[in-house]
C-alpha cells in the first residue's frame, strides 16, 4: 500500500503541474496578445505605447493584467446621455469676450475648446488655505435655503470634515436638498468613511465609481478629482482644496498642507452646477433639472469666465489642449504653480517655445512632495526646460497643493488640474478659465509672495547629484504614465 500510494503521487503530481502550466501559459498568451493588440490600435502616445509593450512582453501575464487595470480607459462615459434634461438650464448665448484685441484670439480658442461659453459678470475671490476657505464654505451651507451640491476628492470625517458633516445634516433637517459626491479612491485616505456619517445624517451621498464589484477593478485608475460646491445656485466654491484637517494650518495639523480655493459668484455658476449635475446623474441616475438648482444669475463682477471640464468621456484631453493654446497665446509671461509637475513632451515643447518667443516662463513646485516619486521623476524633466531658459523654483515645506496658471497677468486658470498625466488624461477635472486683469493682479501677488521663500533650481545642482540619486530619479521616470 505504501509503495502504491507513492506511485500514485508520483504519477499524478507531474500531470497536475503540466496542466497548470498549460492553463497559465494559455492565459498569458491570450491576455498578452490581447493587450498588445489594444496597445497597437488605441495608444496614441508612442512613448506610452512602448512602455506598455515592454511591460507586457517582459512580464508575462502580470504585465497584461496591469495594462487592463491601469492602462485602458474603459469608462469613456457617454456624457451626452447624462446631459439630457440639463441642457435647457444652461445660460447659453453669453459670448462676451475681452475687448482688447490681443486677448480676443485666446478667448475665441478657449470658447471653442470647451463646450461651455464665456460668461461675463462674475466675481471670484481668492481663499488661502483651509483657514480662509472652510469658514465661508460652512457659512454658506448653514445659510442654504434650497439646494447644496458638493463634489470632492478627499472628504475626511474628522476635524473640519466633521463640521461639514454636521452642517450638511442640519441643512437636510431644514428641508434643503443636499447632494454629495465623493470619489471612491479618495475616501480611502481617511477613516472612518465619511459616506456612513453623511448617510446617518440623512444626506444623499454617492461614491464615484465604487470598487464594489470585480469588474470595477478595470476603472480603479480613473478618479473624480473635481472640487465643486454650490449653494442655492447663487454662491460656489472651486479650486484644488480637499476637505481635510491638514488644510487648517492654524490648528497645527499633523500633516499640514497649503492650498488655494476660490469663492465664485455670477453666471458661470450655472456651468459649475451643470458639471456637478452630470456627475450626479452618472452616479445615481437622478437628473437635477429644476430652477432650484439652476436659477438665473445676475452680473456681480467684472470677470469673464468659462468652465472647462475634462475627463475620460467626450471631454477627453480638453485641458491639455487648453493649456497648450494658452501657452501659444502668451506674449509676456507665464507663471505656473502646481504640486505635481510631470508635463508631457508636447507641453514641454510649448513651454520652451514660449521662451524662444521672448516670453518669461516661471514654474514653482514643492521641494518635498507628498508623493516622493513624483518629485524624483520631475527632476528628470528639468534639464530640458532649463536648457530652454525656463526658470524652475521649489517651495519649502509644508507641502503646497496650490494650483495657479497665469498668462500675461490677465488670464488665469483655476481649479483641480495638476500638470501631470493623471490630471491631464485619467481624472475627471474642472477648471475655470478667467479673463480679468484685476484678478490677475491678485493672483500674481500671491504667486510672487510664494516665490520669496522658494529656491531656484540650476543645471549645476542637477549635474552635481550623486549617481544613486540620478538612478533613483531615472527609475521613477519610467513610471510617469502611472503617477
Amino acid at each position: 500500500m505504501h509503495d502504491g500510494g507513492m506511485s500514485f503521487a508520483l504519477t499524478t503530481l507531474p500531470v497536475s503541474i503540466w496542466q497548470w502550466s498549460w492553463i497559465l501559459g494559455g492565459a498569458s498568451f491570450l491576455m498578452g496578445g490581447s493587450a498588445l493588440v489594444h496597445v497597437l490600435l488605441y495608444k496614441k502616445d508612442p512613448r506610452s505605447a512602448a512602455y506598455w509593450v515592454a511591460l507586457v512582453a517582459l512580464v508575462p501575464l502580470i504585465g497584461a493584467v496591469l495594462y487592463f487595470v491601469l492602462g485602458i480607459n474603459v469608462i469613456r462615459r457617454k456624457g451626452k446621455f447624462y446631459r439630457e434634461g440639463i441642457e435647457r438650464f444652461e445660460q447659453s448665448g453669453i459670448r462676451v469676450l475681452p475687448d482688447e484685441s490681443e486677448h480676443v484670439g485666446l478667448a475665441q480658442t478657449l470658447d471653442r475648446i470647451s463646450r461651455f461659453a464665456f460668461a461675463h459678470g462674475n466675481q471670484i475671490r481668492l481663499l488661502r488655505n483651509g483657514d480662509e476657505a472652510m469658514a465661508p464654505m460652512l457659512e454658506a451651507i448653514r445659510q442654504a435655503e434650497k439646494t447644496i451640491s458638493l463634489a470632492t476628492y478627499i472628504f475626511e470625517a474628522q476635524g473640519i470634515g466633521e463640521e461639514f458633516v454636521q452642517a450638511l445634516g442640519d441643512a437636510v433637517d431644514r428641508g434643503v436638498e443636499v447632494r454629495v459626491i465623493v470619489d471612491d479612491a479618495g475616501t480611502r485616505y481617511a477613516w472612518p468613511p465619511v459616506a456612513q456619517k453623511l448617510t446617518a445624517k440623512g444626506v444623499r451621498v454617492q461614491h464615484f465609481m465604487p470598487l464594489t464589484r470585480v469588474w470595477r477593478l478595470a476603472t480603479m485608475n480613473l478618479r473624480n478629482h473635481r472640487k465643486i460646491m454650490i449653494v442655492d445656485g447663487k454662491v460656489g466654491f472651486t479650486g484644488g482644496m480637499n476637505i481635510r484637517e491638514g488644510n487648517m494650518l492654524s490648528r497645527n495639523p499633523a500633516h499640514p498642507t497649503r492650498d488655494l480655493h476660490f469663492r465664485v459668484e455670477g453666471p458661470v455658476l450655472a456651468q459649475m452646477q451643470r458639471v456637478f449635475a452630470e456627475d450626479w446623474a452618472f452616479c445615481s441616475g437622478e437628473t437635477l433639472d429644476s430652477e432650484a438648482w439652476f436659477p438665473l444669475q445676475a452680473d456681480v463682477g467684472g470677470t469673464s469666465a468659462c468652465g472647462i471640464p475634462d475627463g475620460p468621456d467626450e471631454d477627453m484631453e480638453v485641458m491639455p489642449v487648453a493649456f497648450f493654446a494658452a501657452l501659444g497665446a502668451a506674449k509676456k509671461e507665464v507663471k505656473i504653480l502646481t504640486p505635481y509637475f510631470l508635463p508631457g513632451p508636447t507641453l514641454i515643447w510649448a513651454l520652451n517655445l514660449c521662451v524662444y518667443r521672448g516670453v518669461k516662463v516661471t514654474i514653482v513646485t514643492p521641494q518635498q512632495n507628498n508623493i516622493p516619486p513624483v518629485s524624483w521623476a520631475a527632476r528628470t524633466l528639468y534639464p530640458e526646460l532649463l536648457r530652454g531658459r525656463c526658470r524652475i523654483f521649489e517651495s519649502p515645506p509644508p507641502f503646497d497643493h496650490s494650483k495657479i496658471f497665469l498668462i500675461d497677468g490677465a488670464w488665469s486658470f483655476l481649479g483641480s488640474t495638476n500638470w501631470d498625466p493623471r490630471s491631464l488624461r485619467l481624472n475627471f477635472e474642472f477648471n475655470l478659465a478667467c479673463y480679468d486683469p484685476e484678478l490677475g493682479d491678485r493672483l500674481n501677488a500671491e504667486f510672487e509672495s510664494k516665490m520669496k521663500e522658494c529656491r531656484e533650481i540650476t543645471m549645476d545642482e542637477l549635474n552635481a547629484a550623486s549617481l544613486a540619486v540620478r538612478l533613483r530619479n531615472g527609475i521613477a521616470r519610467l513610471f510617469i504614465p502611472l503617477l
